[in-house]
């Protein structure tokens, strides 16, 4: 069944992009670039396009309302084309090289053109969630999702402002962290939920309670994701142990850690020193260790689940099918390990 929609949602997004002359190609090439559906030639390919959990999610947020997947599916697309414009933009900000093991779009052709192809992209996401007239959804209800979607973006946009304005504030408290990544990861897969539910017919009651369904979910998404970046086994990973430490980035455990030792103190020292001088690496894993970090952010993604299904809890279901998808795809993110 998800392996379906999979396809579906790959169909949908590739139905977005218009028709074009020749002059203009590669700008939607290298759009398809970074989806997976070229390689670093612009030739055809199907590379790993990622776990489509937003897109997943506000399909059967849509079902579980009693609405279909033809309702659902352009909003999908555009939610999906919505995130990987945030992440093209995103790698160009992180001077990150790689994506999904793939050289990333503006390490190939540019920062210009990594940013002018980003741009397409946002454009192309509001142009799949307006398709939501075309498959039935009153054009009224378009409008009103359509609000709502831009004000998720804005918010996507405050949570990116405040990431790049914390790098390297190793006095930035865990609060303010957690209202960062709220903004930054979770608004989105909120906006799955709300917005999944609107195109399906629901009401405010149960569109709210998607909506705080999918809020808590991401921030526990973030918060384990945050775990596996320090603790998360190289071999299940694919990335190097501590790689968070190795990159001085201020996850919520590091953010935890530093509160709780001196400014002289191991953690403090190693963010201190350059990225490549990993000297203090083991010493700082230790630390973080005897700081209970693990079992403090642990504890945090927990009770953030008990939110989660308390909410999805007062939906008033009339997919029975879709609801058991929906917290099944839940469950198996608490517990994992990649």
């Amino acid at each position: 069944m998800i392996h379906d929609m999979r396809t579906q949602i790959r169909a949908e997004m590739q139905a977005v992009f218009p028709h074009h002359d020749t002059m203009v190609a590669e700008f939607y090439a290298m759009q398809e670039y970074h989806l997976g559906w070229r390689n670093r030639t612009l030739a055809p390919e199907l590379a790993d396009p990622g776990k489509l959990l937003r897109p997943i999610m506000t399909i059967l947020a849509c079902e579980i309302v009693g609405g279909t997947i033809k309702q659902s599916l352009p909003l999908a697309a555009g939610i999906q084309l919505l995130h990987d414009f945030s992440l093209i933009h995103d790698d160009i900000q992180d001077n990150s090289d790689l994506r999904r093991g793939r050289e990333t779009l503006w390490s190939i052709w540019g920062i210009a053109q990594g940013i002018n192809a980003g741009d397409g992209m946002f454009v192309l996401a509001h142009i799949a969630v307006q398709r939501l007239v075309d498959v039935g959804v009153p054009a009224d209800r378009v409008l009103e999702i359509m609000r709502r979607f831009d004000r998720s973006i804005l918010q996507i946009c405050e949570g990116q402002h405040l990431d790049m304005k914390f790098e390297g504030d190793s006095s930035i408290s865990e609060a303010a962290y957690t209202a960062m990544v709220t903004r930054k990861t979770a608004v989105l897969i909120a906006c799955c939920g709300e917005l999944g539910a609107l195109a399906g017919g629901a009401d405010e009651h149960d569109a709210r309670a998607l909506s705080e369904f999918g809020l808590h979910l991401g921030i526990a998404f973030q918060m384990q994701d945050d775990k596996l970046g320090v603790w998360g086994d190289p071999a299940v990973t694919g990335k190097p142990l501590a790689a968070d430490l190795t990159r001085r980035k201020l996850s919520l455990p590091v953010i935890h850690a530093l509160a709780r030792e001196p400014e002289h103190g191991v953690m403090h020292r190693l963010y201190r020193t350059p990225v490549g001088d990993d000297q203090l690496i083991e010493a700082a894993i230790v630390a973080m260790n005897q700081s209970g970090a693990a079992e403090a952010v642990g504890a945090l993604v927990e009770q953030h689940y008990a939110q989660a299904y308390a909410a999805l809890a007062r939906v008033r279901v009339v997919n029975q099918g879709a609801y058991a998808q929906l917290r099944a795809l839940a469950d198996g993110l608490l517990g994992r390990q990649v």
